[in-house]
């Protein structure tokens, strides 16, 4: 039976983006298949009554220092971005757009938009922004609009919203592996144990 693990994120989360910079290595190690879940974080925390570390001061400043202490850990760059907290509703019903559709230029999508937020600090709550990183990446900012605004894309992500919270869902990023929940990216050990047991 093929392994896999569900990997529920959102672009605008620091730990979801550190976590997906170890997923191909993981998979790789434990011959996974890695099994992309776009949801809206803040969806999530208005369902759950949860709330992002930076609303308290001290606990924000704290977990990004211990990103940067992961980032260094892991060998891959990681640059708290200046217009955090990102809006990226856009960003990830373009992302479902692009798994409704089985683009295969989804995988490109996913890391140009972990890449433009938490390495190159782009304001991607601005839609010029948006759309020139859209562009760099090698797609049609007009197309990717209409592929957002289309209502079966809108329908998708807040159901699958809703279905990982309906999972026990809280934060980013949260893995399953079978029905086995591990949530945030320091705890990717959990994840490998659970894929070789």
């Amino acid at each position: 039976m093929a392994k896999t693990v569900d990997f529920y994120f959102d672009f605008g989360s620091p730990a979801a983006y550190l976590a997906y910079t170890q997923l191909p290595k993981l998979a790789a190690d434990t011959s996974a298949t890695v099994v992309y879940k776009p949801m809206l974080l803040g969806g999530v925390f208005q369902a759950t009554g949860n709330h992002s570390p930076v609303t308290v001061p001290a606990k924000g400043k704290y977990v990004f220092k211990d990103f940067a202490r992961f980032a260094q850990r892991y060998g891959v760059p990681l640059n708290m971005n200046p217009h955090f907290p990102i809006n990226t509703i856009t960003l990830m019903r373009a992302a479902t757009g692009l798994q409704m559709r089985n683009d295969a230029r989804f995988g490109d999508f996913v890391q140009a938009m972990f890449k433009s937020i938490w390495i190159d600090s782009k304001n991607m709550n601005d839609p010029a922004t948006v759309g020139a990183v859209w562009q760099a990446a090698g797609f049609d900012p007009a197309a990717m609009l209409a592929l957002c605004s289309e209502q079966p894309v809108k329908d998708q992500i807040k159901a699958d919203t809703e279905a990982a919270v309906a999972r026990g869902i809280f934060g980013a990023p949260t893995f399953f592996v079978g029905e086995k929940m591990f949530w945030g990216q320091d705890r990717l050990d959990f994840v490998r144990e659970a894929l070789t047991a």
